[in-house]
């Protein structure tokens, strides 16, 4: 079983880099192989609304996004994670979420069925400083919408607010132990 873990901070060792690591040593506990990307450290345009992917498929720019498409169809199950900007995604995790508007299309508007019967599920782990009532509100709404362009089911979430300092997270007695026990439920969803 592979699972892809995409860590959206522009800043490495982030606090949400540190949920993540945790949700994918979870896992990979329960027998996962696991893979993260840092999205800081690729090199994905932002959608350029050309329409080429209408034609067969494909996006028309040709940047990490290429291999970037062959993982998320290949990976049985996705931990995505980002912190809250603006109560959005980061421009480098909107980026990729926009681009998959190639594989929507591929999906929605001609008909490319892929014969993929897997269940494929995702996860989301998101980090804010403010504590806001409605702060993940959009981010969950778009990360739902990027698995279903992918073909993957949201099962999921770790969202905590609050965390304005570098390695804040590490003072919440129980995020690192929710975000582990989110990537070993990832795996084996019957775990309690």
């Amino acid at each position: 079983m592979k699972i892809l873990g995409i860590m959206g901070s522009p800043r490495r060792h982030s606090n949400t880099e540190i949920l993540l690591d945790r949700a994918l040593a979870g896992a990979e506990q329960m027998g996962a192989e696991v893979e993260k990307v840092a999205v800081s450290e690729i090199k994905v345009h932002p959608c350029m609304e050309i329409y080429a992917c209408r034609k067969e498929g494909k996006c028309a720019i040709k940047d990490d996004m290429e291999w970037l498409y062959v993982k998320l169809l290949e990976i049985d199950h996705i931990v995505f994670s980002s912190p809250i900007f603006f109560y959005g995604l980061t421009s480098q995790s909107k980026a990729i979420v926009d681009r998959c508007q190639a594989l929507w299309v591929r999906k929605y508007i001609l008909g490319m069925e892929t014969g993929d019967k897997r269940v494929r599920r995702g996860v989301f782990i998101s980090v804010g400083a403010t504590r806001g009532e409605k702060l993940f509100d959009g981010v969950v709404l778009t990360v739902k919408y990027f698995f279903n362009a992918i073909g993957v089911k949201y099962v999921g979430d770790l969202l905590i607010g609050g965390i304005e300092h570098e390695a804040q997270i590490r003072e919440y007695a129980t995020a690192s132990q929710d975000a582990f026990l989110l990537g070993q439920r990832l795996v084996c969803p019957d775990i309690i």
